[in-house]
């Protein structure tokens, strides 16, 4: 089973672009290597795990590349992290995208892909935020975050995909320890907070897709 994670920088975290390069650099740093980590060794040769994450990608970028890195690559599951860049851009460089236009765009990801890779099984995650060094400036703006969120969730039910909550969950951590423990700047996360997102996304695979 083939598993590929679509992402911005939450999801690439760092890892090595470079063909050819040993496997373990490709994975980056965040989520998907704790996730890698967990199903390889838990149920060896049974899972691929691909990391197609770009850092400051917004979901205008992921449909722009969205042919060679995902349709091509034909993965069992498609899980998808996107949102923080689209707004905050729109102050940084002038090219953030309007809650209207990600919607249309990112029904348009869905609706491709399913007609594409029919019996591919896609995961959306929710987009969150947090009080950090990066976000404090810009709070007003990143706050609405919130509402693509609730975008991404209604788009998951239009379409009957896997929907895995993240904000609370990073609220709740914040709360106990500071936001500082999961996300050292607001937006990208920690070893703590990878693996907060690694958790949720795993019980979701247990228990919806490998059926455990």
């Amino acid at each position: 089973m083939k598993i590929l994670f679509f992402g911005d920088s939450i999801t690439d975290m760092d890892r090595n672009k470079t063909s050819g390069v040993r496997e373990i650099f490709t994975y980056g740093a965040g989520f998907p290597y704790i996730v890698a980590c967990e199903l390889l060794s838990r149920y060896p040769k049974q899972f691929q795990v691909v990391n197609r994450g770009i850092g400051g990608n917004r979901i205008v970028d992921l449909y722009a590349r969205i042919k060679k890195d995902v349709w091509e690559e034909r993965p069992d599951v498609l899980n998808i992290l996107i949102g923080i860049n689209d707004i905050c851009h729109k102050d940084v460089f002038g090219s953030g995208v309007e809650l209207p236009r990600w919607e249309k765009v990112y029904r348009a990801i869905i609706e491709e892909t399913i007609d594409r890779l029919p019996n591919t099984k896609i995961v959306i995650c929710e987009p969150f935020v947090l009080h950090g060094w990066a976000t404090e400036n810009q709070w007003s703006e990143l706050i609405e975050i919130k509402e693509y969120a609730k975008t991404a969730k209604k788009l998951a039910e239009e379409f009957g995909l896997g929907f895995i909550p993240l904000q609370e969950k990073f609220d709740d951590s914040a709360k106990k320890y500071g936001a500082e423990y999961c996300s050292d700047d607001g937006i990208h996360t920690t070893i703590v907070g990878a693996k907060i997102i690694a958790d949720e996304w795993l019980n979701y695979f247990y228990k919806n897709i490998k059926g455990e």
